[in-house]
């Protein structure tokens, strides 16, 4: 369906977006179909969501998942996180209200096709966001998350990121950008590992 044509503006991308059975991602021109989610994606994904949005309701932050469109504008790229957290104002792109320019926190949970891509390329258009300070990776064959946290960044083109990692059940995850705990339990919750992606 999208192969006939080399490049696509953001506008045709959208436009093909509204009808389309499945989700894209865009990439300064390319668009690229995203890989199908499983029942373990979901369901760490949907845990993690109801959890964050029920300990900071009635607080200044916004959650998000799936759904709802990131737009790169630095990086001419949009995509779908698997859940956002926003922890100011929403910043919406001129003249639309389903795609946000500002998140905080964004978690992707991984699977065999894309783990090298949000570890990679996707984390360093990720790290172009002026808001964004915190990046969850989850594993989901395992009980095993990957964090990392902004911890300074100055005037001039250099930032660090503290690298932080969890393993089994009895570890919790503890957020910086947000006061927010959560064990990897109830992260994975009714997650059976036996069943392949």
């Amino acid at each position: 369906m999208y192969q006939t044509q080399l490049y696509h503006s953001p506008e045709e991308y959208l436009a093909l977006e509204i009808d389309a059975e499945y989700k894209s991602e865009y990439h300064n021109g390319q668009i690229v179909p995203m890989a199908g989610g499983t029942p373990n994606h979901n369901q760490i994904a949907g845990n993690l969501y109801a959890a964050l949005n029920f300990a900071l309701k009635r607080q200044p932050y916004r959650v998000f998942i799936g759904d709802m469109r990131l737009w790169i504008p630095q990086q001419r790229f949009y995509t779908y996180p698997d859940v956002m957290v926003v922890s100011d104002q929403l910043q919406f792109v001129e003249g639309r209200k389903d795609t946000i320019t500002n998140p905080s926190l964004i978690v992707e949970v991984l699977s065999e096709s894309t783990e090298n891509y949000d570890r990679g390329e996707k984390f360093r258009l990720y790290r172009t966001i002026p808001s964004f300070q915190e990046y969850i990776l989850i594993e989901q064959s395992e009980m095993h998350i990957e964090q990392y946290s902004k911890t300074a960044s100055s005037q001039t083109a250099t930032s660090q990121w503290l690298f932080s990692e969890y393993d089994g059940e009895t570890a919790t995850l503890a957020l910086t950008t947000i006061q927010f705990q959560i064990s990897l339990s109830d992260i994975y919750d009714k997650v059976e590992f036996d069943v392949e992606e």
